[in-house]
């Protein structure tokens, strides 16, 4: 009788559906590579599934989309930057960061090596792309600045996303909107050196690269806490085992498996929030400050118009 009620209650439990997991779409900033580490460990390590939670992972055809996907309510969240969110905001936008990625900067004024620029000051008289038209362009009068220089002392150049090609041809003298993580190593992987001027270092508040963005008026606050306790997860596990991770990482795409990633890898992984749902106030204040003094923005957000820490009002 025990084994016929062991059996029976076995055969009800098997029947019973699985527990529905809550869904949560994301779209990238652009195509998957290391930056996007923690969110894809996260999935692969089971801990989305763990925090009952189907992510789904969304590249987008434009990289400009992401936050206005977001804002539309189109994807639950959107990877995005700190410059652009205040940028965005001041567009009238809703949106809000609600997580952190990276917390470094990753943008740098990228010369070569062996180039005619060997101090910042080098730069008067010469020509700098830019990748991106307006935050780029006020980071790099800020810097100019930094040293006494007018923007017009340099030759500013929309040079679109070709960024390596442009400095090693010698078509512009540098260029501001390359990642350190990654075109510093594309030019050694062409034969070549460059070398970076820092944002930070020179007269550009600190900020977040990578950041969560939502819609805070269309965002459930409990899904969102959850899938940042995962990432938190995934990037404990990255700083804990960096080369497991990477073979983890890496094995999800081929096309992840390049001389590129793996040296980027190298560069990125110590750059992870690990406390991605903690809201640095006064970094937010500062560079809205910022933006507002370099005259980009008419300035006056309230921190709380900017992010949030979605932990706070969770249930």
């Amino acid at each position: 009788m025990k084994r016929l009620l062991c059996i029976s209650a076995l055969a009800i439990t098997l029947a019973l559906p699985a527990q529905a997991q809550d869904r949560l779409s994301i779209m990238l900033d652009w195509f998957v590579n290391p930056n996007h580490a923690p969110i894809i460990l996260a999935q692969e390590l089971g801990l989305f599934a763990d925090a009952g939670l189907e992510v789904e992972t969304i590249t987008p055809a434009d990289p400009n989309d992401p936050p206005r996907m977001a804002a539309a309510g189109r994807v639950d969240l959107a990877i995005s930057y700190q410059p652009q969110l205040h940028l965005s905001r001041h567009n009238d936008l809703p949106l809000r960061r609600v997580g952190t990625l990276i917390s470094t900067p990753l943008t740098c004024l990228v010369v070569m090596a062996d180039g005619p620029v060997q101090e910042f000051a080098d730069l008067r008289g010469g020509q700098v792309g830019f990748a991106v038209a307006g935050v780029q362009e006020v980071m790099l009068d800020a810097m100019l600045a930094h040293h006494g220089m007018e923007p017009d002392d340099v030759e500013q150049i929309n040079i679109g996303w070709s960024i390596s090609p442009a400095v090693m041809s010698g078509q512009v003298d540098g260029v501001i909107g390359a990642f350190r993580n990654f075109e510093l190593n594309q030019l050694q992987i062409e034969g070549t050196e460059g070398r970076c001027f820092y944002p930070e270092a020179e007269g550009v508040p600190a900020y977040d690269e990578l950041i969560y963005v939502a819609n805070p008026d269309r965002m459930d606050p409990d899904l969102i806490a959850r899938f940042l306790e995962a990432t938190a997860q995934a990037t404990n596990h990255i700083l804990n085992h960096p080369e497991a991770s990477w073979e983890i990482f890496s094995a999800t795409a081929s096309e992840l498996q390049t001389e590129l990633n793996i040296r980027a890898w190298a560069d990125t992984w110590p750059r992870f929030a690990t406390r991605p749902a903690a809201l640095d106030a006064g970094r937010y204040a500062r560079f809205e400050a910022f933006l507002a003094e370099r005259g980009a923005t008419q300035g006056g957000l309230a921190v709380d118009a900017l992010a949030l820490d979605v932990t706070a009002v969770a249930p």
